[in-house]
């Protein structure tokens, strides 16, 4: 069989009149060919059949192919049906009708041919895609796209990046296919793509919504390259925890790509202008699964609030500040390779980082930091003020070095804060990598912060006192903060101490805060006074073990809490807070005749004071001095009138004693003398 009518066989059946066998009333022709070739697509397995009455202006062509593959765009389709009305059409042919294939749904399929043009036309509902191709250059075929689902280039995009899944979306424009080269199939298209959409099976990869207008320059063959420039409207993407979103803005762009070994891309060329938020050049490596596996890049920002809301949300997400405020501009540079980051460079430029819901603050930022997986480098940067949890620091610096994939403070940070000193010792950073994720290490030290201004910071009753002591590391990974050592308040005449710190998502949704508490030698009465707990002289001692905050309420813990006797301090209880105790403990206060009297005295004499709980699933285990099988003793009375406080609920509901607790603070519990 010629090329040309192998050619003619491809695309629409051949004209079989020439070697039709005659009968009396209709000639029937039919041929089998096993593998016809065209400069585009090849057919196997091709059977054709021809019918053509006597006397008829038409015959009925069916062609089938058991396979029809386009090796170059990507196309393979089996079982192919087409069956249409064969006529004259001038000096040549047309044949329209309907075309099946396997999996593949129908569609209409028309063409027309003669000695010098051949006109294919494929459409389903609103979609058409139109082909063209002439006798004098049978090398050239030019394709129209009119309304075109973009799954419609599944098979073609998977040539390019096998993993990737086309969604919604539609396509307009033109492509002009070349296969008269000798290093492949050339490929020159003018696309407009409409609420576009693709991803990845495993999520890595997506993107939504996005609107284009690009022009497309490829070779398909041994060493297939692709340029690409034009503009993209809208949209979102997602490369692993990198999110953008263009909302409706457009964003000129190009990119040359070149096959690499492997089956990855090389991206050359790489330019993105999106404003005053990201203006960015490089060059980047894809690996097979669309992974990032190698970029060098150079970037400005005159709008880090831009910056951040439209291409940082992923990576800030993560880190559980998705809502974060940046202001400022900044520049630099990165490269990555497969194992991570190799070096970067970030510059910034009054730059502020402010957290919405007053958790932290950053304010007049200046300077540069420098990464490096190599040889070290130093650089450091400034501020002019910082908050965290409304608590001021003075401004400060932090001198950087860098090597090895190790960001490191060069010296102590001193910051001046609560009247007192804190410092930072001992600054490590490693950024996620191949090692692992995020990894920072620091020490800290606090010298004689003021309790009372902190207490005033944080809303909490006014404390005195100082707070001081050493945390030798404290080290934040996978979203956990865990410190070691502890701390030490000086706190009403006694010491606090706090030891087993550890906060999971301290910057995320729903931190938790994990410790245990030590008290030694507290001042009772200094104490009572602040929380307005009636009146209590004595010194309290005691633990509070396995404390978990979430949120900053309390879930669980395990505490107990006594006097001991000191020499030199009275005991004594007064009679309002023998009433708060009993509002809050349900309890009761015993004492016969001096029961019955209690209302005329102001205070009295007591031997021990003791209460525990231990909190679970919001229920306090309530337990005291000791049991008698009825109740728990809180307080054990001592002189005349001799008072015993007793308590008989042993489980309370935490949200209830809270309130309890609250109500004794604001002074709404009324005395009331059994």
């Amino acid at each position: 069989m010629s090329r040309c009518l192998a050619t003619r066989v491809f695309l629409a059946g051949t004209l079989l009149l020439a070697c039709m066998p005659r009968s009396a009333d209709a000639r029937t022709a039919r041929l089998h060919v096993a593998r016809v070739d065209s400069p585009v697509a090849v057919l196997e397995n091709v059977d054709v059949r021809l019918e053509w009455p006597t006397g008829a202006d038409a015959g009925q062509l069916w062609l089938t192919a058991g396979v029809a593959h386009a090796p170059a765009l990507g196309y393979r389709f089996r079982r192919l049906e087409w069956r249409c009305p064969l006529q004259r059409s001038g000096t040549g042919w047309q044949c329209e009708g309907p075309v099946r294939a396997e999996g593949s749904g129908s569609a209409r399929l028309a063409i027309r041919l003669d000695e010098a043009t051949t006109s294919v036309v494929l459409q389903r509902g609103r979609a058409r895609l139109s082909l063209d191709r002439t006798a004098a250059s049978p090398e050239l075929t030019r394709i129209d796209l009119r309304d075109v689902p973009a799954r419609w280039a599944q098979a073609l995009a998977e040539t390019a990046w096998h993993d990737v899944q086309l969604g919604e979306g539609r396509l307009e424009g033109e492509v002009r296919v070349d296969s008269g080269q000798d290093d492949g199939l050339g490929v020159a298209a003018n696309l407009a793509l409409e609420a576009f959409a693709l991803d990845t099976p495993d999520g890595r990869v997506a993107a939504g919504g996005l609107g284009a207008h690009l022009n497309v320059e490829g070779r398909f063959g041994a060493d297939p390259r692709v340029q690409v420039d034009g503009v993209l409207h809208g949209g979102e993407m997602l490369f692993g925890n990198a999110y953008v979103s263009l909302a409706d803005r457009d964003v000129p762009i190009e990119i040359g790509a070149r096959r690499v070994d492997g089956g990855g891309w090389a991206l050359e060329g790489l330019q993105w202008h999106d404003g005053d938020r990201l203006d960015a050049r490089g060059r980047a490596e894809l690996a097979a699964d669309g992974g990032l596996a190698g970029l060098e890049a150079a970037f400005e920002s005159e709008s880090l609030q831009g910056l951040g809301e439209s291409y940082l949300g992923g990576w800030l997400g993560v880190l559980g500040l998705a809502d974060i405020r940046l202001s400022g501009g900044a520049q630099g540079s990165v490269r990555l390779d497969a194992a991570g980051l190799e070096s970067a460079v970030l510059e910034l430029q009054r730059a502020g980082i402010a957290d919405p819901r007053g958790r932290f603050a950053f304010e007049g930022l200046e300077g540069e930091a420098r990464f490096s997986s190599g040889p070290s480098v130093a650089s450091g940067v400034r501020w002019a003020g910082l908050d965290v949890y409304g608590i001021h620091f003075g401004p400060g610096e932090l001198p950087l070095s860098s090597a090895g994939g190790v960001l490191a403070g060069r010296g102590d940070v001193v910051l001046d804060v609560l009247d007192g000193r804190m410092r930072v010792e001992d600054i490590r950073i490693r950024p996620p990598g191949a090692q692992g994720g995020l990894d920072v290490r620091f020490g800290l030290a606090l010298e004689a912060l003021d309790i009372a201004t902190l207490s005033g910071a944080l809303g909490w009753p006014a404390f005195n006192g100082q707070l001081s002591g050493r945390i030798p590391q404290a080290h934040y990974a996978d979203d956990r903060l865990a410190l070691d050592g502890g701390l030490r308040m000086q706190l009403f005449e006694g010491e606090v101490a706090v030891s087993s710190l550890s906060m999971e998502r301290p910057f995320g949704v729903l931190p938790t805060l994990s410790a245990d508490i030590a008290l030694d030698g507290l001042d009772l009465e200094s104490l009572t006074g602040v929380f307005g707990f009636g009146s209590i002289s004595g010194r309290l001692h005691g633990r509070i073990d396995h404390l978990r905050l979430l949120d900053w309420s309390p879930v669980a813990f395990d505490a107990e809490l006594h006097t001991e006797k000191t020499r030199g301090v009275r005991q004594r209880i007064s009679q309002r807070a023998v009433q708060d105790l009993s509002s809050v403990g349900d309890a009761s206060f015993m004492g016969s005749l001096q029961g019955q009297l209690i209302g005329l005295f102001d205070d009295f004499g007591y031997a021990r004071i003791g209460i525990g709980c231990t909190l679970a699933d919001e229920v306090c285990e309530m337990q005291g001095l000791r049991s008698d099988g009825r109740g728990f003793t809180i307080v054990e009375g001592s002189g005349v009138p001799r008072l015993t406080v007793v308590g008989y609920n042993r489980r309370v509901h935490w949200p209830t004693l809270v309130e309890r607790l609250a109500a004794v603070g604001s002074g709404e519990v009324a005395p009331v003398v059994d």
